[in-house]
């Protein structure tokens, strides 16, 4: 009996999941929006990341605006999920770490479960103002993992003040603005200093990029796909 292959642990199920980057003073002095984990998380522990999560079942039912027709496209390449569902749970995951609002001012009177205190802003999403920049599967071995699609966003879109933090759950502390410039002294994931590295090549550019890096950690070579466009599974 091969005792190294039966002390392995069993194969983590990989989650869909949706991350917030958000950018302020794009053309002068870019800062994106970031908080610690928890020093007792299950997953990263202790280090400074973008607001993201989990996608819901209820973000699938959420009304948005329109995302570019790229971004649209883009999210369904390798995907069987709807592109609204993702950007709607990035607005979502937003608003409950930072309590920040990237909305379109609208009634919203049958919000679904999870969606009402942001309803309650009289807001919509505002898919529309975001851009489809990178995706990355967790790699194998870790307690969690995750299939997450990082879309940008616009500080200038956001519908609140954006030092104010006093709506945001405990997920997250000390959020805050980091200048890009000084972004790698803090204790980052290995997958946030690669989307640092691609967001400083980026601005201060508009609009969707040429291509959406996605790191599948589908093979031993961890080969990095561009996503063009909607392709076959």
């Amino acid at each position: 009996m091969d005792l190294a292959i039966h002390s392995m642990p069993p194969d983590v199920p990989i989650r869909d999941a949706a991350t917030m980057i958000i950018v302020r003073n794009r053309s002068t002095d870019p800062a994106v929006l970031m908080g610690q984990r928890g020093a007792k998380a299950a997953f990263m522990p202790g280090k400074f990341v973008f607001p993201g999560g989990a996608i819901d079942p209820s973000d699938a039912s959420v009304a948005t605006t329109a995302l570019p027709i790229a971004c649209a496209s883009r999210l369904s390449d390798r995907s069987t999920l709807s592109p609204t569902a993702i950007a709607a749970a990035a607005v979502r995951e937003l608003w409950e770490e930072t309590g920040q609002v990237l909305g379109y001012a609208a009634p919203w009177p049958t919000p679904p479960q999870g969606w009402r205190g942001f309803a309650a802003t009289g807001h919509i999403p505002n898919a529309a103002a975001l851009t489809f920049f990178f995706r990355a599967v967790t790699p194998t071995g870790a307690p969690r993992r995750f299939d997450a699609r990082f879309l940008l966003a616009d500080a200038n879109d956001l519908c609140t003040d954006p030092d104010d933090f006093s709506g945001a759950e405990d997920e997250l502390s000390h959020l805050q603005w980091v200048p890009l410039a000084k972004a790698r002294d803090f204790d980052l994931p290995f997958i946030t200093q690669v989307v640092l590295a691609e967001l400083m090549g980026y601005l201060p550019n508009v609009g969707p990029p040429t291509s959406v890096p996605f790191f599948a950690n589908e093979d031993e070579q961890h080969l990095v796909h561009r996503l063009n466009g909607t392709s076959p599974l």
